[in-house]
């Protein structure tokens, strides 16, 4: 049903809020905007040409390699009288304009909104108008089959309204949308009080490829080709062993990838899973990757060869840099003379978060002298790994500390002898800094014997999925 009257539509349409609301903060693609029917329908699959069947497809893509994008349609609505609808109401809720109840009609009123941040269900309800005794029923009903302090911000909750002999509004159930799986609802009883259940909503595994020419970054490139935000972030901590993203990547360079999806019962992907099959093609360069799961049930990524893609430390420990000063001699900016430089920095916003390049035991947290706030971490007997001018440390970090690859253990600052916001970072082998950019570093863990076997059938596997997968239709986004 239509949601908006004309004098609400113009300037909802005009708000920054209601685009933050049906665009992801990651999304670099323009929204299309058309009229359609009220009612959302899937479109059928539909033959992607861009991606025909490619027996022993060669790595390497040609210029012409490209996927058709998923396009997203926002519809717009004609001026209607305001009447509550299940899912749309939640947006006006979430800009302040909370409809009236339609007491005049006959059918239940449904009033869906989303959880905030330091809501409780009983302070939700009330904030939509129901009674707190009723609200706080409710709410023990749906305490007995899921607990309540694993209420998340952004999760949807959902009421019906219905008019009780007098004519006036009753709420009658309160729907939690837990996750993709899985709704809890309190419905009401004959004698007034409130009975909980949970349902389970089965999804069905799915596989995904893409496949692209990089002419920016690969983040753009992903989204270009509907890649979603999460699995391509997730890409690019997979590669960061071997690639530095914002030095290596060039404008003709590719990637090709098969990950997990999970649809539900009307054929919609409901959530992305782990990444199967990965490959870069860099410099001219091929970097595959395959996942694996080893006896134990643990689970990495190796190249084709059967060797880890996990090295000892990350080539760069703060994304989204860009790298300022380089190791050697240089002017320094503040002293004004020509000294010695043992690390490189990374120019980058202050406050960006600063990982640990790789696992270890932190040797010191604190100010160091013209290194302002600064870590070392210790890695192994060989490499130790140091960071400087931090603005603040993450939560938890001091010495004595273990860290894990990856983890942020601090943030982009300029304390210390500084002249603006960015990352000093070094890298000591046997307490000598040496260059981090030239730095040889020896790969993880190597398949052998019946491991390996087991990894090449795995892998010759995972190559046909992706050419089926990529060669199959593409469900196109609802409209």
């Amino acid at each position: 049903m239509a949601l908006f009257a004309g004098w609400v539509a113009f300037p909802l349409l005009k708000t920054a809020g209601f685009a933050g609301l049906v665009a992801s903060a990651a999304a670099t693609t323009a929204l299309a905007t058309s009229t359609v029917p009220p009612v959302p329908m899937a479109k059928p699959y539909a033959a992607n040409p861009a991606n025909p069947p490619v027996p022993g497809e060669k790595p390497l893509l040609s210029k012409s390699d490209t996927s058709t994008p998923v396009r997203t349609v926002v519809p717009t609505r004609a001026a209607m009288p305001i009447v509550l609808d299940e899912g749309e109401d939640s947006i006006l809720s979430a800009l302040g304009h909370t409809p009236p109840l339609d007491l005049e009609s006959e059918a239940p009123a449904r009033r869906r909104v989303a959880i905030g941040r330091g809501d409780t269900l009983v302070k939700l309800m009330v904030r939509e108008g129901v009674d707190r005794r009723i609200a706080h029923q409710a709410a023990v009903a749906i305490g007995k089959v899921h607990d309540p302090r694993r209420l998340r911000p952004g999760q949807n909750v959902t009421m019906v309204f219905r008019r009780d002999a007098s004519g006036k509004p009753r709420l009658s159930n309160v729907r939690l949308d837990a996750n993709v799986e899985r709704s809890v609802v309190a419905h009401r009883r004959d004698d007034g009080g409130f009975q909980g259940e949970a349902i389970d909503h089965p999804l069905v595994a799915d596989a995904l490829a893409h496949r692209g020419r990089i002419d920016g970054s690969l983040f753009q490139a992903a989204n270009a080709q509907g890649v979603p935000a999460k699995v391509t972030i997730e890409l690019i901590k997979l590669f960061s062993f071997d690639v530095d993203f914002q030095r290596d990547i060039q404008p003709g360079d590719g990637f090709r990838l098969l990950y997990q999806a999970y649809r539900d019962a009307n054929g919609d992907l409901a959530k992305t899973g782990d990444i199967l099959f990965a490959e870069l093609q860099v410099a001219g360069k091929t970097l595959p990757l395959y996942r694996f799961e080893m006896k134990d049930g643990s689970v990495e990524y190796f190249n084709d060869k059967g060797e880890s893609v996990r090295k000892a430390l990350l080539k760069t420990p703060v994304d989204g840099a860009r790298l300022s000063s380089r190791f050697g001699r240089r002017r320094h900016p503040v002293l004004g003379y020509t000294k010695m430089h043992r690390g490189v920095d990374f120019a980058a916003p202050r406050g960006t978060p600063v990982v640990a390049a790789g696992d270890g035991k932190i040797e010191h947290a604190g100010r160091k002298g013209a290194y302002g706030k600064y870590i070392r971490i210790r890695h192994n007997s060989d490499f130790k790994t140091a960071y400087a001018h931090l603005r603040a440390y993450a939560r938890g970090i001091r010495s004595g500390r273990r860290v894990r690859q990856g983890q942020v253990i601090g943030y982009v600052g300029s304390t210390g002898r500084s002249t603006g916001a960015h990352l000093h970072y070094e890298v000591l082998r046997g307490n000598r800094q040496v260059n981090p950019l030239g730095l040889k570093l020896p790969t993880g863990r190597k398949l052998n014997g019946k491991a390996k076997r087991r990894f090449f059938a795995a892998r010759s596997e995972l190559d046909q999925r992706y050419s089926a997968a990529i060669a199959a239709p593409v469900r196109l986004a609802a409209e």
